[in-house]
């Protein structure tokens, strides 16, 4: 049985795009990173670290704007994560994968455990971004971000936690 999911069931403001124009610059380059945020974390700590919150098949997905997202699939591989820079977490992952998406050398998505997402992603030559949401939590920002793998669908949703160096000026 899963445990509620790592990111609250709060209402998210998803930004449009004149409300993206009011963020700060140093905020939009993070949220609208297109390389690994892994990596970019990197660059501001020195280790950085997966610590796993659940994973596993589900058959539903909740909430439901996050359907709206993926095509239909009778399972979805859940996992959801904290990723922490020099132990302090900075991060909330989470990432939907359709059954149908988990082929071939894609089967790996399942095995990451404490491998961070884009250490796996961004290594792939078969890689691609759909598009970027940003948007608002309880004060925290987030973004989620759908790729093609393979030309298969994985949603991403990431939320940043206040001590990530995404609100440092």
């Amino acid at each position: 049985m899963f445990k509620k999911s790592i990111i609250t069931h709060a209402p998210i403001h998803w930004l449009s795009d004149e409300e993206r124009e009011e963020v700060a610059e140093n905020t939009l380059s993070w949220l609208l990173e297109l390389g690994s945020m892994t990596r970019r974390f990197e660059q501001h700590c020195h280790q950085v670290t997966v610590m796993p919150y659940q994973e596993g098949f589900i058959e539903y997905i909740e909430p439901a704007d996050e359907q709206k997202c993926l095509p239909y699939s009778r399972r979805y591989w859940l996992r959801e994560i904290v990723l922490c820079g020099d132990n302090v977490p900075w991060l909330l992952g989470r990432t939907l994968v359709p059954e149908e998406t988990l082929t071939g050398e894609d089967r790996q998505l399942v095995n990451l455990r404490t491998v961070p997402l884009g250490r796996y992603l961004f290594q792939e030559t078969t890689l691609s971004r759909d598009f970027i949401h940003i948007g608002q939590q309880n004060g925290h920002w987030l973004r989620r971000s759908r790729f093609q793998l393979s030309d298969k669908p994985l949603l991403l949703t990431e939320v940043f936690l206040p001590a990530s160096p995404v609100y440092k000026q």
